[in-house]
């Protein structure tokens, strides 16, 4: 038929005209469930790496692994190995099976009897996927369906998904779209005996999807071993690995994991060294920092000293937010207006011109800041960032986020209590930036920032305001700010500190 005849055109790009996979680095962050459960240690799924250049743009393209294979050959299984293996601490596990098309009430009435093809390249929506997989390759935000195969449709809610160091992606027709074979920068293929597979099936279907063992053998024998025969074992040769035996074979995964860790090189460390590069220019017009009245002065003095008792730190540091606050709040845009007095006069004044104001605090520090955020801005909503280093490589990771809803349009208040190297904020930026944020509506207010953070911040993402109380020279070799505040987190709530924290986001502490 012409519609086999266009899905082998799609399928069977010509070898060797491709260019060699080029050598690529990483971002990071993960999916969602956020977390990936494996026998030795438990994997984030969901987050966001630091990863950028000096213009805020990504600097290291994901590495792409691409897993293929007929249905319940055991790619999921190879997947989840190859993931524990590579020991990179974020990672995305995209499955094909997202995908399938949207289908007719006709279709609908053909599946709920087992008559519809479920495993022909037409079942896919490869726009969708190719549309993905290049946003996540590039470390943007995306909108992945969830598809419900009790029902075979998708369901309302759509989940939102990261770049990472590595992506791997499953399925089937993984290699059936010519598009699709240019984003893979290894593929493999996993070569399971008919028999297993069968059998593996029969065991999902029936305990996951509800189906009965009638229906499943009719499928099998229906559709899903012509399209096997047809669309999915000719890709075998495309396939830079084939691995017999599935995740049996564990020579081959091992193999696997060597050449992957061979293109992952040289990402840790870049915010430090774009921040280190800017440390002597002068500070940014960018920057706004609150007068330093005897007030303010004095208030710092409090702060700064080791002791201060934990109340007169909280009392005074609460004084210097709501400075703070008040200061960003003034250089919001404004606009003329006139109203009219209760004495019958015309008053000429102002009165925000913006949308409306949310206020976003890069937990745990940062959320000490929303209560007098609160007291200022009637109705401001509020969202919180999880922003923890890495206490082996030293970086910032992304945990959660929650924000609200249709922020796009708001002007977005990011509140951190301390900045030191600023590769926590620029990571919670960049967050924003993939909410649709516009950069310019994006306020960073810190009650104390260093230079070297200021610099980051501000090189990367230049229209960013940039809104402190004050700012310190120097960070040490522990990238604490000097003469510095300590860990605000610690000393306004009382914990102990960890003893290799860092100032940004308290993040060790959390």
């Amino acid at each position: 038929s012409s519609s086999s005849a266009e899905s082998l055109d799609r399928l069977y790009p010509t070898v060797g005209s491709s260019k060699p996979p080029r050598k690529r680095t990483t971002s990071q962050c993960k999916s969602e469930p956020p977390l990936l459960r494996t026998s030795k240690r438990t994997i984030y799924t969901a987050g966001r790496p630091p990863w950028y250049n000096e213009h805020g743009t990504q600097s290291k393209e994901a590495f792409v692994i691409g897993l293929g294979g007929g249905s319940a050959s055991g790619k999921t299984t190879v997947a989840t190995m190859i993931i524990e293996a590579l020991d990179v601490p974020w990672v995305v596990l995209l499955s094909m099976d997202s995908f399938y098309k949207v289908l007719t009430k006709q279709q609908q009435e053909q599946a709920a009897s087992n008559d519809f093809n479920f495993d022909h390249p037409d079942a896919f929506d490869f726009d969708l996927i190719i549309a993905t997989l290049k946003k996540l390759k590039q470390g943007k935000s995306v909108k992945i369906p969830i598809y419900d195969f009790t029902t075979h449709s998708r369901k309302k809610e759509w989940k939102t998904l990261y770049g990472a160091n590595v992506i791997i992606f499953e399925g089937i027709m993984a290699f059936a779209d010519k598009e699709l074979l240019k984003l893979l920068d290894l593929k493999i293929f996993v070569d399971t005996d008919s028999d297993i597979r069968l059998v593996r099936r029969l065991r999902r279907d029936i305990s996951e999807r509800g189906r009965d063992i009638e229906g499943v053998i009719k499928q099998y024998n229906k559709f899903v071993k012509p399209a096997f025969d047809q669309y999915i074992q000719p890709t075998m040769r495309l396939a830079d690995i084939v691995v017999p035996r599935g995740s049996g074979n564990t020579v081959a995964i091992d193999l696997i994991v060597q050449h992957v860790h061979s293109q992952l090189e040289e990402v840790r460390a870049a915010w430090a060294a774009l921040a280190s590069a800017h440390q002597c220019h002068p500070l940014p017009q960018t920057l706004s920092v609150l007068k330093s009245t005897p007030q303010v002065r004095g208030m710092h003095t409090i702060i700064r000293n080791k002791e201060t008792s934990r109340d007169e730190f909280i009392f005074y540091s609460k004084r210097l937010m709501r400075l703070l606050i008040e200061h960003a709040l003034s250089l919001l845009p404004f606009q003329s207006c006139t109203v009219q007095t209760p004495q019958g006069h015309d008053y000429e004044g102002r009165t925000y011109s913006g949308k409306q104001i949310t206020g976003v605090s890069i937990l745990r520090a940062g959320e000490t800041m929303e209560p007098a955020l609160r007291a200022v801005c009637k109705d401001v909503r509020i969202g919180t960032i999880l922003i923890q280093t890495n206490c082996n490589t030293g970086e910032p990771e992304l945990h959660y986020l929650r924000l609200p809803k249709d922020i796009s349009e708001d002007h977005v208040i990011l509140m951190d209590c301390t900045v030191s190297t600023g590769a926590a904020a620029m990571m919670a930026v960049r967050v924003l930036l993939d909410h649709d944020v516009p950069e310019d509506k994006i306020f960073l207010l810190s009650l104390l920032m260093a230079e070297m953070g200021v610099h980051s911040v501000a090189y990367a993402f230049p229209r960013v305001k940039i809104i402190t109380t004050a700012v310190d020279k120097k960070v040490n070799d522990l990238f604490r700010i000097i003469p510095g505040i300590g860990n605000f987190g610690d000393r306004y709530f009382g914990t102990d500190a960890p003893p290799d924290w860092s100032d940004d986001e308290d993040a060790l502490s959390t």
